[in-house]
């Protein structure tokens, strides 16, 4: 049998690497776009900032609902990988549960919008709400057991209360330039903290 040569890209895995390549890309693009534009911009802006053409974001995402929910399934997935990275790289279980909640906030924030542009599609929406909390509850509950093992917060705070308390506090933001929800999450996490004993 003859000895197997080094591995050559076939031109079909090279287009799949493009494919995937000009995902990522639209993906990131339009989670920008979404921020600063709300989900409804023009998908030739998010074209444009990808560096794609418009025919590439339609190959990919069909309709503009497809295009939100991906974006919103790739944000939950970063945030979700991101948990346990902070709590290993850094040392206080609180400052990784706090850039933790950054990253979350971040999150809520570039979600404006998803439920007007799915409310036609109920049962996507509801779907990506439960993807939501089975992905996210389980990094929030080990960021919040390291902080307690670790003596720095106080027991009892449930995963579920947390994340819905920030989401509560990011609401109304858009429409009130002088609220800061970021200000009032700090108060909200300084609120847990263990009293140090005297």
């Amino acid at each position: 049998m003859a000895a197997e040569g080094p591995a050559v890209d076939s031109p079909s895995g090279s287009k799949r690497a493009d494919a995937r390549r000009n995902r990522e890309a639209v993906l990131t693009a339009a989670a920008e776009v979404f921020v600063t534009s709300g989900v409804d911009a023009p998908i030739r802006r998010i074209a444009a900032r990808a560096g794609v053409g418009m025919a590439t974001i339609y190959r990919h995402f069909p309709t503009r609902a497809d295009l939100v929910t991906a974006v919103y399934q790739h944000q939950i997935e970063a945030c979700a990988e991101a948990g346990p990275d902070l709590l290993a790289a850094t040392e206080s279980p609180f400052d990784a549960l706090g850039r933790w909640i950054d990253l979350f906030v971040d999150f809520l924030v570039t979600k404006h919008g998803l439920a007007d542009a799915l409310q036609s599609d109920n049962d996507r929406f509801a779907a990506l709400h439960a993807y939501f909390l089975d992905r996210l509850l389980p990094v929030c509950a080990q960021l919040l057991d390291a902080a307690v093992e670790a003596g720095e917060i106080r027991r009892g705070t449930q995963p579920y209360e947390l994340m819905r308390g920030i989401g509560n506090l990011c609401i109304g933001r858009d429409n009130d330039p002088r609220y800061d929800p970021r200000r009032l999450i700090a108060l909200l996490l300084q609120g847990l903290r263990q009293p140090r004993a005297t």
